[in-house]
């Protein structure tokens, strides 16, 4: 028996959101964006008429004003975006129990086993949900109706707003193959660089490829753009409560003024590498390596990483291994507008991978370990703010805490 998957994406959704409140805005272009002031006046969500004059998520407020001096730039609430979240996929859960959300405003739905309880359809299905949406919560929703996950994403983006797509099992190739490589999940800028090389540039072309190649360029990674592309996508709907194990964890800071000295670098690394250090320790995991990214007042970025003789889950060790990845790409007094440290091949368990010295192999840092363990336990009792190492960022800078990549 074929899948039933449905993609549901709601459609602008920051904005969407806010408009509820601003509804004699609707008709003007409007963005959602983070606070000039305080340096993070990038562009979070914009609604369709901002869309027409060009503007786009993630670039400046500068950038986006240049193509739309009359758009109107709205405050985020991020509380509000949460709650719509949880109240639309309370909608979903009516239809199924497999709902795996896909970020705060996406998420896939497995209909296969319940589908005859609503009219045996999946198009009207995926209709019947978008009319509840508007109706209940006011917002409007994009869904891809398919036999598999990668292509009812497809669909959802495929046309859009507030609209219903089907790639069926018999005529996929149609509306599939002559989309752009890029289309597909998980094909990165990067991806799409190294398969424009070899001139491919459509998923159909991928397809056609040997799947040997795109495995060449992009080991494991272009094979699996290959099966998607071919329309092979196993892939099960997870339930909400089961989730994907973590791969990573990673947290960036945005500084109100920049930083030029190799003291303030290393000031804001550690407030990044405590947090990074705390959340591996409450989740009980480690990580084998770390990676550092750097960002200049131009949006330019330098990134690096390495493996650790050891896996960690202390914040010293990782400010160690992240300082030396800063000296080997940056020099002061270059301006760093942005910081971001991730933690990498995660374990539950410590781990050592290097012996430097035959008669003294390495141990785990007990010391460390009850003293970044103490600074827990004082946290959790009176606020993340009750205690720091050392000195603070020094420069405004607010910790970002970004998604744990599956």
């Amino acid at each position: 028996m074929e899948r039933v998957i449905l993609h549901c994406d709601l459609n602008s959704f920051y904005a969407s959101v806010e408009l509820l409140s601003h509804p004699e805005l609707r008709e003007r272009p409007v963005a959602v964006c983070g606070d000039p002031a305080s340096r993070k006046g990038i562009i979070l969500a914009k609604n369709e008429p901002a869309k027409r004059c060009g503007v786009k998520t993630a670039e400046t407020i500068w950038q986006a004003r240049q193509k739309c001096p009359d758009l109107v730039l709205l405050p985020p609430h991020r509380q509000r975006y949460q709650e719509f979240s949880r109240l639309v996929n309370q909608i979903y859960g009516q239809y199924t129990d497999l709902v795996e959300p896909f970020g705060i405003d996406e998420s896939w739905l497995d209909i296969t086993g319940s589908m005859h309880l609503f009219g045996g359809d999946g198009a009207a299905i995926a209709d019947g949900i978008r009319a509840r949406v508007r109706q209940e919560l006011g917002l409007t929703l994009s869904v891809g109706v398919s036999f598999n996950k990668v292509f009812a994403k497809l669909g959802s983006d495929y046309k859009k707003p507030d609209a219903t797509t089907l790639i069926s099992p018999e005529g996929w190739r149609e509306i599939v193959w002559p989309l752009p490589a890029g289309s597909l999940l998980y094909a990165g800028p990067a991806a799409q660089r190294a398969l424009k090389q070899y001139g491919v540039f459509t998923i159909g072309q991928l397809a056609a490829m040997d799947p040997a190649l795109p495995e060449h360029l992009l080991g494991k990674l272009g094979r699996q753009l290959w099966n998607f592309a071919n329309g092979l996508d196993a892939s099960p709907v997870r339930p909400q409560h089961q989730r994907e194990p973590v791969k990573s964890v990673g947290n960036s800071c945005t500084f109100r003024e920049n930083l030029t000295t190799r003291e303030q670098v290393r000031q804001g690394v550690a407030l990044l590498c405590d947090s990074v250090a705390g959340r591996l320790r409450q989740q009980g995991l480690y990580c084998g390596a770390v990676q550092v990214g750097l960002k200049d007042p131009q949006f330019r970025s330098l990134s690096r990483q390495k493996h650790l003789p050891h896996s960690t889950h202390l914040m010293r060790e990782l400010l160690d291994a992240a300082m030396e990845l800063v000296d080997r790409v940056w020099r002061p007094p270059s301006p760093v507008r942005l910081l971001n440290i991730t933690a990498l091949a995660l374990t539950d368990q410590w781990e050592t991978y290097e012996q430097e010295n035959l008669f003294a192999p390495p141990v785990l840092d007990a010391r460390q370990e009850r003293l970044e363990s103490a600074v827990d336990a004082i946290r959790r009792r009176y606020g993340a703010d009750a205690i720091s190492f050392g000195k603070g960022a020094g420069r405004g800078g607010e910790v970002q805490e970004e998604s744990q990549e599956p």
